[in-house]
C-alpha cells in the first residue's frame, strides 16, 4: 500500500473520531436540556422521577446542563 493512502486513511479516521466525538457531547448536552425541561414541567418529585424514566433522560445530566449551555 502506498504510503500516501495510509496517510489519508488516517486522516480519515480521526476526522470521523473527531465528528463522533461532537456528535456525542451534543447529543449529551441535549439531554441535559431536556431533562430540565421535563423537571420545569412535572408537578412533583415523583412525577419527574416517572416522567424521566418513560424519556430516558437522567436526571443527574439535567443539573450538569448549566454548564453545557
Amino acid at each position: 500500500m502506498p504510503p500516501a493512502r495510509h496517510i489519508t486513511l488516517v486522516h480519515e479516521q480521526n476526522e470521523f473520531a473527531e465528528a463522533r466525538a461532537a456528535e456525542k457531547a451534543e447529543n449529551a448536552r441535549q439531554s441535559a436540556i431536556a431533562a430540565r425541561t421535563v423537571a420545569s414541567h412535572s408537578h412533583n418529585a415523583d412525577d419527574c422521577q416517572s416522567l424521566l424514566a418513560m424519556l430516558g433522560l437522567d436526571a443527574l445530566a439535567g443539573k450538569q446542563a448549566k454548564t453545557l449551555r
